[in-house]
């Protein structure tokens, strides 16, 4: 099977980087995307033989587009670099895309104790349970472990570049009729202190504000 890139959208991830990369399965190719570091994570994931892009714009979404635009493989995936999921689970997110049995592919995070916040846990049912009453899509979880084929995630023209960025495209996808599921996932605490997204109220508050942009 040909490689598969996996495009990682980093911000000061240092710590995690070494460990993350070292757990990638065979066959998948990391695209660390940068989204302006000040802790040498890109100097740190070039040393360990990753592919680095390079995204100054500030913004979930922008580092993604612009790892989708770098990655040359079929089926792309995405996840954090924080430590909080394994690569290893990435083989059985990819089977049904790379199978044809789905368009797009989410992880579904099974989480272990103290891994996931309260306030993140609420928000992310709550936006699934709007996007079901919108869709009739039935997800578990908006998660950021996820696969799809590349020239099919472009030609969705995904717009957000901010943390509306991952609800826009599977509502883009819904819209276009791709079959879309969930498969579970392991969800760790992460490496190295709280998510720039869900560890804070504030970070929480902010996704939910820029998927709510989405859901308009």
């Amino acid at each position: 099977m040909p490689a598969i890139d996996v495009i990682l959208p980093v911000l000061d991830e240092a710590e995690a980087l070494p460990g993350v990369l070292g757990l990638m399965p065979a066959g998948y190719h990391p695209v660390v995307v940068d989204n302006g570091s000040s802790d040498g994570s890109a100097e740190i994931a070039a040393a360990l033989g990753s592919q680095v892009v390079h995204e100054p714009r500030r913004g979930f979404g922008a580092a993604c587009f612009a790892g989708l635009q770098a990655a040359r493989s079929e089926i792309v995936c995405f996840m954090d670099c924080d430590g909080s999921l394994d690569p290893r689970d990435l083989p059985q997110v990819v089977e049904p895309v790379l199978r044809r049995q789905m368009g797009l592919v989410l992880g579904a995070r099974a989480a272990e104790p103290g891994a996931w916040p309260a306030h993140a846990r609420l928000a992310n049912r709550l936006l699934a349970w709007e996007l079901a009453r919108r869709t009739d899509l039935r997800l578990r979880d908006l998660g950021p472990m996820r696969a799809a084929r590349r020239k099919s995630l472009l030609a969705l023209g995904i717009r957000d570049r901010r943390f509306g960025w991952p609800l826009e495209m599977v509502l883009r996808a819904a819209a276009a009729g791709w079959p879309i599921g969930e498969v579970e996932v392991r969800y760790l605490a992460r490496t190295g202190g709280r998510s720039k997204v869900t560890g804070t109220l504030r970070g929480t508050v902010q996704t939910v504000r820029d998927m709510s942009v989405a859901l308009r």
